[in-house]
């Protein structure tokens, strides 16, 4: 059994990137490929990029950035997802990938409270990929209805720098 108080970096536990509403408790375990995954997910981006974004967006002076009231953390929606967890969303009407980045710890659904929100964390991560010169797999801005999300993928390996806007 994992622990999933488990940090995966400052400001990101397991629980909050193995949450699902689909399938029985248990049932979105992930392999300790996936935790690595996750781990290299929240470190070398997430964390980066709430830094920019309450950097740039929210906060004004460098020293509020560890006590103000007003920064802004990252939600995420979706991290990992076990193959459990994929049957039980195509039970209840879902339509997963079955070769979807969540399946390896390596894909994460960011929340965004609108469009503005969205293409300021499009920027942010494509910035970082070129300063850093890492690339990552897949950044898609998806919207259902008023709900925006980002889809963020990074492999460990043969990243195609994929950018697509899937709003319906």
């Amino acid at each position: 059994m994992i622990d999933r108080k488990q940090k995966l970096s400052v400001h990101f536990s397991l629980e909050e990137l193995t949450h699902t509403d689909y399938g029985k408790p248990g049932d979105n375990e992930p392999p300790l490929e996936a935790i690595t995954n996750l781990i290299t997910i929240c470190e070398d981006w997430l964390e980066e990029l709430r830094f920019r974004y309450n950097m740039l967006y929210v906060l004004h002076f460098l020293e509020d950035y560890d006590t103000s009231e007003n920064v802004e953390g990252i939600i995420i929606n979706h991290g990992y997802r076990s193959l459990l967890v994929s049957e039980a969303m195509k039970k209840a009407g879902k339509n997963p990938s079955p070769t979807s980045n969540h399946l390896r710890g390596c894909a994460v659904d960011i929340r965004c409270a609108g469009v503005e929100q969205a293409i300021r964390y499009l920027t942010i991560l494509l910035d970082m990929s070129d300063e850093n010169k890492k690339d990552s797999d897949e950044l898609i801005l998806e919207r259902r209805g008023i709900k925006y999300w980002i889809h963020f993928a990074v492999r460990p390996e043969n990243n195609r720098r994929k950018i697509l806007f899937l709003l319906e």
